[in-house]
């Protein structure tokens, strides 16, 4: 089975380099299932809207993750509740929070959507809530794929260890560059702690790098927007064993 995952989308740009790249991808990869961190989707990088999602759908992923961002627009809230598998939020939420943080796409296929808590948000323990879930839902999916969106390389490196043998990966998100860590572990879990950026490379985490430079010259709050111009696409490819559900191999991918 081979699934794509697809590293934070920003903004139009982002959705652009989707749309150019990814039929092509698929079939030439044969690529079976798609998912893609989208949480800043939106038309100005900041969150995303409904629109966003549909658009992101209709080019091809089939699973959509997130982050603390998928909150920015208040039109998500009530598109969580209606249409909860098509774009996950972080499950280590409390509980009462609309949307869902896992969902089993396929037989064969699920997703779990993570928020690591260091130099982040106050939420529940990534570490205790993924391995619950994981033990939930293993005996009804062999392939289980975890978005773990977080800010510190360490925390992500940590839970991959953690659930070695019991995820089939764990992909790291949020800090939207891409690392060259990319390895399967002895418990046969695929692990990357960046997958990387899908937008405008020639920036600061795909905004404008003059309006990063300007806060981080003058430290006053400002409205960051995508930068223009032509996006890479970056991800990776994982092949997972359908009897057992460990990876078999995991490749770095840029297209653009």
């Amino acid at each position: 089975m081979k699934i794509l995952f697809i590293g934070d989308i920003v903004g139009n740009p982002g959705k652009e380099i989707i749309a150019t790249k990814l039929p092509a991808l698929k079939k030439e990869e044969q690529i079976n299932f798609v998912i893609a961190n989208g949480e800043c989707a939106g038309e100005d990088g900041s969150g995303l809207k409904p629109q966003d999602v549909e658009e992101l759908i209709s080019l091809g992923i089939d699973c959509i993750t997130s982050g603390e961002e998928v909150w920015r627009k208040k039109e998500i809230v009530e598109f969580l509740e209606t249409s909860p598998s098509t774009l996950l939020r972080p499950l280590n939420y409390p509980l009462g929070v609309p949307g869902l943080g896992s969902f089993i796409y396929k037989p064969e296929i699920a997703v779990i959507n993570l928020l690591g808590r260091a130099f982040l948000v106050n939420v529940d323990c990534p570490f205790r809530i993924g391995l619950s879930e994981l033990e939930k839902i293993s005996p009804k999916a062999k392939i289980i794929i975890i978005d773990f969106h977080a800010q510190a390389t360490a925390e992500k490196q940590a839970f991959g260890w953690w659930v070695d043998g019991k995820a089939s990966a764990v992909i790291g998100t949020h800090t939207k560059i891409q690392t060259s860590d990319e390895r399967i572990l002895p418990g046969g879990t695929a692990y990357i702690t960046s997958a990387g950026l899908t937008g405008i490379q020639d920036a600061v985490g795909g905004m404008k790098k003059e309006l990063y430079i300007d806060y981080f010259l003058k430290g006053i709050p400002i409205k960051f927007k995508p930068a223009p111009g032509k996006g890479k696409l970056s991800g990776v490819i994982l092949n997972i064993n359908k009897v057992t559900g460990k990876a078999l191999s995991i490749q770095r991918i840029q297209l653009g």
